[in-house]
């Protein structure tokens, strides 16, 4: 069940990260002017879009409270770079976002870290 956690966890992170590039994107750039950034960033709040995304992290938060009762977090952590595996991949897909031999590499040595953590518990 604990493993459940980490995934309930991961999965509303990523979706929160995804809705509120979404939405941002949406609205486009912040603007300059103080007055228009104000402004700005209340559309962005009072969107039912960008509240799902809150509310998501909220609840991503539940699941890891349930985790951290089965789980070390040194040895639960680790699985939250899952996390970055699946905003690349879905932002890429989503939002055409470059891949870049850099990011491979990187994520690559994510997921040599996740494996070699989750061997040492």
């Amino acid at each position: 069940m604990g493993y459940l956690y980490i995934a309930g966890t991961i999965l509303f992170t990523v979706y929160g990260q995804l809705i509120l590039k979404w939405r941002v994107n949406k609205y486009g750039s912040l603007p300059i002017d103080l007055v228009d950034k104000i402004t700005f960033l209340l559309k962005l709040l009072l969107d039912p879009f960008v509240l799902s995304g809150f509310i998501a992290a909220f609840v991503a938060s539940i699941f890891w409270m349930a985790a951290m009762t089965k789980f070390d977090i040194s040895f639960a952590y680790p699985f939250m770079s899952l996390s970055f595996v699946s905003v690349f991949v879905l932002s890429v897909l989503l939002f055409k976002e470059p891949v870049t031999l850099y990011k491979i590499l990187g994520l690559g040595i994510i997921v040599v870290g996740i494996i070699i953590s989750s061997r040492s518990a």
